[in-house]
């Protein structure tokens, strides 16, 4: 008996992060378990179309898209009329259509489970400015912020300007004078109509990765970002596995174990909080005088060969292929 379990893997996507969620899927095929998985591919091009294909890669895909109705649930194939079953999906997609609750609201549709978060948590922590109102009313620090229409006659520069529902950096701007303002706003509006002004936070950028529901979370080690100059936006580098132009991730964090203990417990607040399943990344700076302020929340972290999240879980002793059984456990345990 094939005991396997069919897993259907999406990668590509429609939005900017389109070729870092290819690379993430190609390391998730180095690491799949072949005696546990028979893996589907299914791959979303930057135009939207669905292909079903024979790994991370779109070369020789077949149109094919995925049953919203629960009474035919899987991947139907267009130009044979053949069902594919699925018992549970991972969404290997980044920023916008992957990260937002919009793949989420699609696979609650056709009822199948799926890794890491629901369309709510999903919709709040890609929203920067939800994600921070959520987090202060649980009594956790962020930056202060502002939208373009309401800005104050004087901003505290430096400033950094950021689309509200964006990843990886895309159309980030840091901006030191006012007149720098009105191209790091139309920058910022290039990637979403939604654009914050945030106070520049001085302190250490550091990582948390956690995997897991409620109560039950494992936490890899912390890491932070060594930065000689500007800030970290490592998926826009031309080659971004040879390492970065002004900026190292180190793990584990040089940081005082007492720190350690608080950014990992306010980390976990923040997953709790903002309803986190399966898995994320929860990136927070601690400041001087040891305040732990929230940066953002990636619901679906970069699994590259070079991003944090794995790197941060090798560190405490779980493979990307620990990482992705866990995960998957997980999201079966939700059926």
């Amino acid at each position: 008996m094939d005991l396997k379990l069919k897993l259907g893997i999406l990668f590509g996507g429609a939005g900017e992060e389109h070729p870092v969620s290819i690379k993430s899927a190609q390391e998730v095929a180095k690491h799949l378990d072949p005696a546990k998985y028979e893996p589907v591919w299914i791959g979303i091009t930057q135009a939207g179309a669905w292909r079903l294909c024979d790994g991370p890669t779109f070369d020789g895909g077949r149109p094919a898209v995925l049953s919203p109705d629960r009474r035919t649930p899987g991947l139907l194939v267009l130009d044979s009329h053949e069902t594919i079953s699925l018992d549970v999906v991972l969404p290997v997609l980044h920023g916008k259509t992957g990260e937002d609750g919009s793949i989420q609201g699609l696979l609650e549709l056709s009822g199948l489970p799926y890794v890491g978060c629901d369309i709510q948590s999903s919709v709040v922590c890609m929203d920067k400015s939800l994600a921070y109102t959520v987090a202060r009313s649980a009594g956790i620090a962020t930056p202060i912020f502002w939208f373009e229409a309401e800005l104050p006659e004087q901003l505290p520069y430096p400033v950094f300007v950021k689309p509200a529902r964006s990843g990886s950096s895309f159309g980030v701007s840091k901006v030191s004078s006012p007149d720098e303002l009105p191209a790091a706003l139309a920058t910022a509006r290039q990637y979403d109509a939604k654009v914050l002004i945030e106070e520049g936070v001085v302190g250490n950028e550091i990582g948390c990765s956690i995997l897991g529901n409620d109560g039950d979370l494992v936490v890899g080690e912390l890491d932070h970002i060594s930065l000689t100059h500007g800030f970290f936006r490592i998926h826009q580098e031309d080659s971004p596995e040879d390492g970065s132009e002004n900026s190292t991730p180190v793990v584990p964090a040089q940081i005082p174990d007492d720190a350690r203990k608080l950014v990992r417990e306010t980390a976990m607040a923040i997953y709790r909080a903002l309803g986190c399943r399966g898995l994320a990344r929860v990136d927070l700076f601690l400041t001087a005088d040891g305040t732990v302020v929230l940066n953002e929340v990636n619901t679906l972290p970069g699994l590259t060969s070079y991003s944090r999240y794995p790197r941060m879980m090798a560190a405490a002793g779980l493979s990307l292929g620990d990482v992705v059984d866990k995960a998957v456990a997980l999201a079966l345990e939700e059926r």
